[in-house]
């Protein structure tokens, strides 16, 4: 993934206000947003594409797939064990080639959201190929296909529709679909891929894919095939069972992918308090290669990376302007790191217990 021209993500739409006219002001911002309306109800996910500026409802027989051309608000709604009270988590998913305003739009809007449910839920950024484990659990199918939502088989029809390749890879639970490029050199042996040709379906088992990889996808193009009402025909395919000239890869352009994969360097793990003083951030070292919850203090604003995710933790006096911009710090301190699309989420102080990731940071 490219980083955008400029990382700033509208840092004023992201402010959290802090004095109680400002909150009045946020409050009555987010009532006048009719999606979210209803929203939190009960428990299970709800989903919001940004479409021009614009929150529209997701459909729900969509929901587990994204498009890399959109950006997306992904909200959890919770109970704990044997409680009453509804908990939430909202996500705002960033695809690979959503433009950057409208992933602006999706982390103003978040916020907007938290105010709606007076600013309990826990807020978390995803980066498409980066994604926290926590979000993917969210779905039966974790599916990022190419383009925007308007490219679907039930939105062109499947005579207008283009022949598309999906690499199912993954262990258990966390097994993801992601639409490739069409070229015979992204295919594997240790994968399972599936060849979506609107009415003709392969499923293609490599010769050392997992068994986990080879059910998830035959649900998979079960679903796909059930969703067209039985139409597609379904041809499952074993590697080391089918000749070079097989009709599968046939249908399969020659070459190698021009795509690149995105970075997933680690970062170091460790702990840096925020300061701002003259217009200026400043992430003074707490700790560098290991991590202590004894070292916050609730004077000030944290960031805190594991090596594989950073929270950012809101200590209960820190300074409205430390509390309004917080993910806008965590973008910069990202920003030239090895891999800045790393999973965000904001835990401000007492929410820790509803964050569980954040307690297992520090085991």
């Amino acid at each position: 993934m490219e980083k955008p021209e400029k990382y700033d993500w509208k840092e004023s739409n992201l402010a959290l206000f802090g004095s109680d006219t400002e909150k009045k002001v946020k409050k009555e911002s987010a009532e006048g947003e009719p999606a979210w309306k209803g929203s939190g109800q009960q428990v299970g996910v709800e989903i919001w594409r940004i479409n021009k500026f614009k929150v529209e409802k997701w459909p729900i027989e969509d929901y587990g797939r994204f498009y890399s051309g959109d950006s997306y608000i992904v909200m959890n709604t919770w109970k704990e064990e044997g409680g009453d009270e509804l908990h939430h988590d909202i996500h705002f998913w960033i695809g690979k080639y959503s433009t950057q305003d409208e992933y602006a739009t999706a982390a103003y809007k978040t916020v907007e959201l938290d105010t709606f449910h007076d600013d309990k839920p826990i807020q978390h950024r995803e980066v498409q190929g980066n994604e926290s484990s926590k979000f993917k659990a969210y779905f039966d199918f974790y599916t990022i296909m190419k383009g925007g939502c308007d490219t679907g088989f039930r939105r062109v029809g499947p005579k207008a529709y283009k022949s598309r390749l999906f690499q199912v890879v993954g262990e258990k639970k966390q097994i993801a679909i992601n639409q490739v490029p069409m070229k015979r050199g992204n295919l594997n042996s240790e994968d399972v891929f599936i060849l979506d040709m609107g009415l003709r379906i392969y499923q293609f088992n490599g010769e050392t894919a997992t068994k986990d990889e080879k059910f998830k996808a035959t649900q998979y193009v079960n679903m796909m095939r059930s969703e067209r009402q039985g139409k597609p025909r379904l041809d499952i395919l074993e590697e080391k069972s089918i000749s070079p000239g097989h009709r599968f890869y046939k249908a399969i352009p020659l070459g190698k992918s021009k795509d690149k994969c995105d970075e997933t360097a680690k970062i170091e793990p460790g702990m840096f308090k925020i300061t701002e003083e003259f217009g200026n951030t400043d992430f003074k070292v707490v700790l560098s290669g290991s991590l202590d919850k004894n070292e916050l203090n609730s004077d000030d604003v944290y960031i805190i990376c594991t090596g594989e995710r950073i929270f950012a933790w809101i200590g209960k006096k820190a300074s409205i302007d430390e509390r309004r911009n917080t993910m806008t710090y965590t973008h910069r301190y990202l920003f030239n790191k090895g891999n800045p699309y790393l999973p965000v989420t904001v835990v401000s102080e007492g929410q820790e217990k509803l964050c569980p990731e954040f307690t297992a940071a520090f085991d």
